[in-house]
């Protein structure tokens, strides 16, 4: 007898004595957890398929262990923009072993309840979300024409109330650093405020022949 069961978000394909790895569970090692949402069982000729879940089917499976995933690397690059980010990530894992597959007359399985908010969370949730300190007036220029600016950086100066390339090109570069500190990825703004200034004064052939010159903003 095999059944397909959805588990931690994913539908498995199980037999009795079958070890499953799984999105991590919150039940802890050693301890046995029900599957109720059964979509197929397959027992020899005979199939019963649900419409989604088989009512009072189960799988029935102890944890054996919890457990990480073998390590993914994920590289990030934009072409011109400078931007360059490297991550490593571990999927957080169980471990299972299949006990037993009930087709009808199961008890469904209980759902754990919801985690009940302190105080202080209540708090939280209750207070007004805060608003940009500095709103961008008139009309904004595209920001996104200067080398080294891509979409998130544009819409985090426009907050700051950075909005047009006057305004940019009257910006100390440390202080656009540091505006978009949040920002990931590794971005020199050196050169971005005297872009700016020759975009403000329409020299546009002179912006273009020297961002050519230029690698995501850096001379």
């Amino acid at each position: 007898m095999y059944a397909i069961v959805e588990i931690a978000g994913h539908q498995f394909k199980v037999e009795k004595d079958q070890k499953v790895f799984v999105n991590r569970l919150t039940t802890e090692e050693g301890k046995k957890v029900d599957f109720d949402n059964v979509l197929l069982i397959g027992d020899g000729d005979n199939v019963t398929l649900g419409a989604p879940a088989i009512g009072g089917a189960q799988v029935s499976a102890k944890v054996l262990r919890h457990l990480q995933g073998e390590k993914v690397i994920v590289f990030k690059k934009k072409r011109r923009k400078g931007y360059r980010v490297k991550n490593g990530h571990r999927q957080a894992l169980s471990e299972i072993v299949i006990e037993s597959i009930v087709a009808s007359g199961a008890k469904k399985a209980e759902k754990a309840a919801p985690k009940k908010e302190t105080k202080k969370e209540e708090a939280k949730a209750a207070a007004p979300k805060k608003t940009a300190v500095k709103k961008a007036t008139g009309k904004a220029d595209d920001l996104k024409k200067v080398e080294g600016i891509g979409p998130k950086i544009a819409s985090t100066l426009v907050e700051a109330g950075i909005s047009t390339f006057a305004e940019l090109a009257k910006t100390d570069a440390a202080k656009i650093s540091e505006i978009i500190a949040d920002v990931r990825g590794n971005h020199v703004t050196d050169t971005w405020p005297a872009q700016a200034k020759l975009a403000a004064d329409g020299k546009w052939d002179e912006l273009k022949k020297w961002q050519d010159e230029l690698d995501g903003g850096k001379a």
